[in-house]
């Protein structure tokens, strides 16, 4: 059964430990990006990919059905995409402060997928936009994390 922990317990262990997570790198059948600008810290305002937190006692493969729902509005299956490979992401801050440090062990999948971005959850993006990789990795505005997706593959 998988569960989330109370807001002390989660910072204790942000404090911590390493979060596993899976980041969705979403491109159109015209090959741009789909970005979301970030809501919560770490990142907020960045425009970043959709993406999340395994949480304990959750299956990979759970864990991507239930992050392509929350995070798309669509549920799709770990099949439906392709491992990138591992990255790290470092942020001097935390979903609840600036106190300490979060460090994200993540994985990255990247599908294709066409959705209407009027369609798409609100709850962790403010605004969602399709942008070539070339004008993703010109804005200052798209978080240094997000652009390693597409620098390094």
């Amino acid at each position: 059964m998988t569960q989330r922990l109370d807001k002390q317990t989660f910072q204790t262990v942000v404090a911590h430990t390493p979060l596993i997570s899976l980041d969705l790198i979403v491109e159109n059948i015209d090959g741009q990006v789909l970005l979301g600008q970030r809501l919560n810290k770490p990142a907020q305002g960045y425009w970043f990919v959709p993406g999340g937190r395994v949480l304990k006692d959750e299956t990979m493969e759970h864990a991507f059905s239930r992050l392509t729902r929350e995070e798309l509005g669509v549920e799709l299956q770990l099949s439906d995409a392709t491992l990138i490979g591992p990255f790290e992401h470092f942020y001097d801050d935390n979903f609840s402060g600036d106190d300490f440090t979060t460090h994200y062990v993540v994985l990255g999948y990247r599908l294709t997928l066409d959705v209407l971005l009027n369609h798409l959850p609100q709850e962790q993006h403010a605004h969602y936009q399709w942008l070539d990789v070339a004008a993703l990795l010109g804005a200052d505005d798209v978080h240094y994390h997000t652009k390693l997706y597409f620098i390094t593959n």
